[in-house]
């Protein structure tokens, strides 16, 4: 391998840099309920010390940043990174410490760009808060205020490996990962060579004299997945985890649940990835490092798989039959296939201090509060962080203000300074799980679901609630099996669930600028059944998974079917507050990955998603589904009352396999509603619901 002479810049030089490199790339609170032994969500007397260790003096004065460093794989692929050390000046610190580690998909090139701009004098520290104090509430455009007040909750500065945490000792180190950016390779999208290179780029680091052998991993998102999945490698430098909107089972979250494609971001993702990893390494240029030999491999791994799985997506959504689909999709849709395996970061094999923060409606929210009591670690070595948002933003605004949890990038800090560092700082008797309960506020428990909850069954009936005129049918929802004969109720797919918090979810939250579809669901209600409970007279607690057990009946050999629970006010309005799919041939359930209540019904039915299972219905015999839907914490307040909506159809977040479609027809599909066949919500409350 070619040995390129290090070149070290100060930030400002940094900065010219990136920015001649962008341009020529372009140009081509309640307290913890608990015994006293964790702090409350604002971290209590411990919080003021660790937003000093952000905000006050730091050991060093500057950063030194080496970009393009070749690092070669065991077969020889080359990795790409840039190492952001401590420096006073232009002095660069020769004590070796402790290293954060961050395996980019996106590419290096457009982080950097995001570190220039947050480093701009006066945009960290007055334009953001700035932006974060105005307030639209009340106006049409009250959505954005959702989303601009987080811009001083420190999210940003967590999200992107802020180059500050190298004035605080940490040697900062940011790969591309093959096939992606200015790496060699072919994109491996969470594969097993993939793991075994972030497990070799540790060997590295450990091999290097500003290492002390310590290290950690971060990152947001796609990055954040690959933060979890460095665990699996068991590489004994890895002493932390610091994941922002990450996912330990990407197929729950999104890839696949209930049979049904994200395809609304998927799609959109794999195309910027795919986009972004034809960026020419202008870092090398600038850096000295330019190696003619090492780009032509660049080029010819690039032109070699141009489009990672797009033509999986082609394939799977251009054929109409089972027997036209490629190996390569059958994989997506067989449980036990490699592609499927490398889609998890197995929580229950996570050893090392972890430290989650994700969203109810992110889109990698579904398995979370799963992944996180999956871990096998004490309360003080693991923690989660539940926002009410979504992937542009998990609702975090506020941190940092009293009464509230700490900035995240406040947290994040006290996380490495604790477990890479050796402080004892107090962090790790920090609120286990701080959430953000939809209907109510911050609050901060020791478990999850809460313990005073009881499971127990709401039955849906074709009594009319009364609450609502827009919807298909409005039906009731009570606690006794109401329903009086044989009845089918008819919906189909549709267009309205565009207008939805579904589609939110699955658009990243970009939609909840217009909160008359993100948090109002009575439009996509018109194309849909409504089960509705009567109000409730306290505030009545919802914490938990939720399972809907439906009873149904198709006219074709197959069908899709969506269920919400949702908080209806006394003015009508109705907001989603979890979601579930499900494929129906896709119906049958692993029940050794299931979970069920005290009384054997299922509070998290997982099905095998399999093509090898597939069941196909027969037009006018009923069949039961069992549909997960997504965790929450909730809490209705006195006068809402609970709600079960039913759909055909949630397009664009979730998305049949065209073969599932063509046998479907898009044809009406009917919930039988029968007294010896009762469909029913398996809902966890601390109160039984009025009747």
């Amino acid at each position: 391998m070619k040995t390129a002479t290090f070149t070290h810049l100060t930030v400002r030089t940094l900065t010219v840099t990136v920015a001649a490199a962008i341009c020529t790339t372009f140009a081509a609170p309640s307290s913890l309920a608990t015994s006293g032994e964790f702090t409350g969500i604002d971290g209590g007397d411990l919080a003021a010390a660790w937003t000093a260790a952000v905000d006050g003096p730091q050991p060093y004065s500057d950063i030194s940043v080496d970009m393009a460093v070749p690092i070669t794989m065991s077969d020889g692929t080359v990795l790409k990174a840039d190492v952001v050390r401590p420096a006073h000046g232009s002095a660069v610190a020769q004590q070796p410490g402790p290293v954060i580690l961050q395996m980019q998909g996106y590419g290096k090139v457009v982080m950097n760009l995001g570190q220039v701009l947050l480093h701009i004098p006066g945009v960290e520290n007055v334009l953001l808060p700035w932006i974060a104090s105005l307030n639209l509430g009340g106006t049409p455009l009250s959505g954005i205020t959702d989303l601009t007040r987080q811009l001083d909750s420190g999210a940003v500065q967590a999200a992107i490996q802020d180059w500050d945490l190298a004035k605080a000792g940490y040697t900062l180190v940011q790969v591309d990962l093959r096939g992606t950016g200015t790496s060699e390779g072919q994109w491996q999208i969470f594969g097993e060579r993939e793991r075994r290179d972030t497990s070799e780029v540790m060997d590295w680091i450990t091999r290097q004299p500003w290492s002390d052998g310590t290290i950690g991993t971060m990152g947001t998102s796609f990055t954040a997945i690959t933060a979890l999945q460095a665990t699996t490698q068991k590489n004994p430098a890895l002493k932390a985890v610091f994941s922002y909107e990450g996912s330990a089972d990407i197929f729950r979250d999104i890839a696949g649940p209930g049979g049904a494609v994200g395809l609304g971001f998927l799609g959109f993702w794999l195309l910027a990835v795919n986009l972004a990893k034809m960026a020419p390494d202008v870092e090398s240029m600038l850096a000295g490092r330019f190696d003619p030999a090492q780009q032509l491999r660049w080029l010819q791994d690039r032109l070699a798989d141009p489009l990672t799985f797009l033509d999986v997506v082609a394939n799977a959504w251009g054929s109409t039959r089972v027997d036209q689909l490629m190996p390569k999709t059958l994989d997506v849709f067989r449980q036990g296939s490699r592609w499927r395996q490398g889609l998890s970061a197995d929580p229950a094999g996570i050893t090392v201090p972890t430290f989650m923060a994700d969203a109810w409606f992110d889109v990698f929210g579904t398995t979370a509060t799963d992944a996180f009591n999956a871990i096998p670690l004490p309360l003080e070595q693991k923690k989660l962080i539940m926002g009410d948002g979504y992937h542009s933003g998990l609702g975090l605004g506020g941190f940092g203000h009293p009464g509230m949890p700490p900035r995240l990038d406040v947290l994040q800090r006290a996380w490495f300074d604790k477990w890479l560092k050796g402080i004892d700082n107090g962090i790790d008797r920090y609120s286990p799980i701080t959430v953000k309960q939809q209907g109510g506020g911050w609050t901060g428990l020791a478990s999850f679901p809460r313990a005073e909850i009881t499971y127990r069954r709401m039955y849906l009936d074709d009594r009319p609630s009364g609450t609502t005129g827009t919807s298909l049918y409005d039906g009731s929802l009570s606690a006794q099996p109401l329903q009086a004969g044989v009845r089918d109720l008819t919906v189909a797919p549709g267009v309205l669930g565009l207008c939805s918090r579904d589609t939110t979810r699955i658009a990243a939250g970009i939609p909840a600028l217009v909160l008359a579809c993100s948090d109002d669901s009575r439009i996509w209600e018109a194309n849909g059944l409504t089960f509705t409970s009567a109000a409730v007279t306290r505030p009545t607690t919802l914490s938990g998974p939720i399972a809907v057990h439906l009873n149904v009946v198709h006219d074709a050999a197959d069908g899709y079917w969506v269920a919400t629970v949702n908080d209806v006010s006394p003015d009508g309005n109705s907001r989603e507050l979890t979601t579930g799919q499900l494929v129906a041939s896709l119906r049958q359930i692993d029940d050794a990955q299931s979970k069920r209540s005290a009384d054997g019904d299922y509070t998290v039915p997982v099905p095998y998603v399999d093509i090898d299972r597939r069941q196909t219905t027969v037009p006018g015999e009923p069949v039961t589904l069992d549909i997960a839907l997504t965790p929450t914490d909730a809490v209705l307040q006195p006068g809402h009352r609970l709600r079960v909506d039913v759909y055909a159809s949630n397009f664009p977040k979730g998305v049949p396999p065209l073969p599932a479609l063509v046998d479907s027809g898009l044809r009406p599909e009917h919930l039988r509603l029968d007294p010896d066949a009762p469909s029913w919500v398996n809902v966890p409350l601390d109160a039984d619901v009025p009747e």
